[in-house]
């Protein structure tokens, strides 16, 4: 009877090669149900990590959000005065947010456009591509407050580079003949100065020689780290279907908008989000290319984070700057959201 029940059974299959039967008799390499209590285990120490460090901090401010708090006295609840003053009174508020904007559309466009140019020269079998492949690069891994004060160097109105040259330019153009023949464009160019790049406000639709130089620098630093992940992008690409196009009689140009900008839309889409974010949270750049010796910003080239540094650090209004922090935060989730939402409609995965 027993021996009948025995070959009834089912029997386990066992180990056949020398690494299932170690598997086997260490216990590793094979989930078990009984094992949940060692996985949680394992994440312990970086859950501990994320509460102390990230969401604790993130529910205080929360609440000192609704609080007058200049780091000395007690706080003091004044309920929801702090964010009704930024949206109603506050006269800088609207600029640094408009700033902002404006940092995120010089930069993000600009930078998507040059990687994936970038991307597609070195991937093209270029000579000496890896070579080329390390300067770009080099930028993202230098020092951005020692790569800051060189662009500040460059930008001075007064000892600058830039406006070295265009002294130098406007010489050679009063020394022509034809110039000092022509009263008008004499005036003309002698009224030509160097633009102060670090502290000239916006007019008009033009967004002000600050906040593009902060621009202009900020894409120099990072266009290298898009031309990378490009790269990559690029050269998963299956060259098959590189090839079916060709036999279909596309040319370059349809290869590179039908077969390139499609495979390579799930990376662009990556790429948008985080630059945005990075965009969005732009501090360092224009507190050391802009600011003066006692770390006053230009209102031209100030963001929304430079705005909350000021508030908690030079104006002792902890909980005002709590409030612009958590306004941020519902920019920045807005905008994530939606590109989540819009991507549905250009970006194309392999399984579609």
């Amino acid at each position: 009877m027993d021996r009948a029940s025995n070959l009834s059974s089912p029997r386990t299959p066992q180990p056949s090669t020398l690494r299932q039967r170690l598997s086997f008799r260490l216990g590793i390499g094979v989930w078990r149900a009984d094992q949940q209590f060692e996985g949680y285990l394992f994440l312990l120490p970086s859950l501990i990590g994320f509460t102390i460090f990230v969401l604790i901090p993130i529910a205080v401010s929360f609440f000192i959000s609704f609080q007058q708090w200049d780091l000395i006295t007690p706080p003091k609840y004044i309920g929801p005065a702090n964010y009704v003053e930024l949206f109603t009174t506050d006269p800088l508020f609207g600029t640094v947010v408009k700033n902002t904007f404006w940092y995120s559309v010089l930069i993000v466009p600009v930078q998507l456009i040059l990687g994936f140019i970038l991307a597609n020269i070195l991937n093209s079998g270029l000579r000496g591509a890896k070579l080329y492949r390390m300067l770009y690069f080099m930028p993202v891994v230098a020092s951005v407050v020692a790569a800051a004060m060189v662009f500040r160097f460059l930008f001075n109105q007064q000892t600058g580079v830039i406006a070295a040259s265009v002294w130098q330019l406007k010489g050679f153009l009063l020394s022509l003949s034809f110039v000092q023949n022509s009263p008008d464009l004499l005036a003309s160019i002698k009224a030509i100065t160097p633009p102060d790049f670090l502290n000239a406000s916006a007019g008009g639709i033009w967004p002000g020689w600050a906040l593009v130089s902060v621009a202009i620098f900020t894409i120099w630093k990072n266009v290298g780290f898009t031309m990378v992940i490009y790269l990559a992008a690029l050269q998963a690409v299956p060259e098959v279907l590189y090839d079916a196009a060709k036999v279909d009689g596309a040319n370059r140009r349809q290869l590179l908008r039908f077969v390139t900008i499609p495979l390579v839309s799930p990376t662009t889409f990556f790429l948008l989000v985080i630059q945005m974010l990075g965009a969005f949270q732009i501090f360092t750049e224009p507190i050391i290319m802009s600011a003066n010796t006692q770390r006053q910003l230009p209102n031209a080239a100030a963001s929304i984070v430079t705005y909350i540094y000021q508030n908690a650090f030079s104006f002792q209004r902890m909980g005002k700057a709590a409030a612009i922090s958590w306004v941020l935060f519902g920019i920045v989730f807005t905008v994530t959201i939606l590109q989540t939402y819009l991507q549905r409609r250009w970006v194309y995965y392999e399984t579609e």
